[in-house]
């Protein structure tokens, strides 16, 4: 007799890709599982909507020159872009360059190269003094806290990862949820002490009143039954006098 093989339905088949996606949620209920469905897809719907963005400037480019798809589609499979340009465009290189607003346009674009090599290399002499630094940094905190290089290299994955979404324009809920616990933190252990604090006032005022309430055992002073004597000095209330009489 064959074996009963067990069959996932659709739902525990979505909710075990869920579950490896987001392994910090447990989606148990209803309202989280659909709440991160919604999210995902709203998510889905602005990745789509860039697709399209990027695919109708390329359509209306290609329709504007066909020219340039031809262009592009040889300079992709390794065929020269100069030898290629002369090729297809013929003479409208020469004609351009004759141009003078072709040859201002050509300036101001060689202009924006230089620029942009010379800032390339700024940032690029930038990374490497910071990366020294911040390898120094992370040797000093492994060793601080005792950690593992399989330990750090997986925190170090975490925030490249974070810093790649980022520059992508992506932030993911867990990514936010982890950032606002991280900067709350000081704030709550503030708060939390602070609680404590009153808490431990708290309990030592109701065992003065108590204590007060109860007597030490030995007969008032100053008066019957505890009463103070006529015209005799009274003593300024205390804190635990003006409580005990509130009650």
């Amino acid at each position: 007799m064959a074996d009963n093989i067990a069959v996932k339905s659709k739902r525990d088949e979505h909710l075990a890709r869920m579950r490896e996606k987001y392994p910090d949620k447990k989606f148990e209920d209803d309202e989280e599982i659909y709440g991160q469905i919604s999210e995902d897809y709203e998510q889905y719907e602005q990745e789509l909507d860039g697709y399209r963005g990027r695919e109708k400037t390329l359509a209306d480019m290609f329709a504007a020159d066909p020219r340039s798809a031809q262009f592009l589609s040889d300079m992709h499979n390794g065929k020269s872009p100069w030898a290629n340009y002369i090729r297809i465009f013929g003479p409208e290189l020469k004609d351009g360059l004759d141009d003078p607003e072709t040859l201002e346009q050509i300036a101001e674009a060689e202009k924006d190269y230089v620029e942009r090599v010379a800032k390339s290399r700024e940032l690029e002499n930038e990374y490497t003094r910071n990366l020294e630094t911040s390898i120094e940094t992370l040797r000093s905190f492994q060793s601080q806290h005792g950690m593992s290089d399989d330990e750090i290299d997986e925190v170090v994955a975490a925030l490249l990862g974070i810093v790649r979404d980022g520059v992508m324009g992506k932030f993911e809920t867990a990514t936010l949820e982890m950032m606002v616990k991280a900067i709350k933190h000081d704030a709550d252990v503030d708060a939390a002490a602070m609680e404590g604090e009153v808490a431990g006032r708290n309990s030592k005022i109701k065992e003065e009143l108590r204590k007060r309430q109860e007597g030490d055992g030995t007969a008032p002073l100053g008066g019957r039954n505890g009463s103070p004597v006529s015209g005799a000095p009274q003593r300024p209330k205390s804190v635990f006098d003006l409580a005990a009489q509130a009650k």
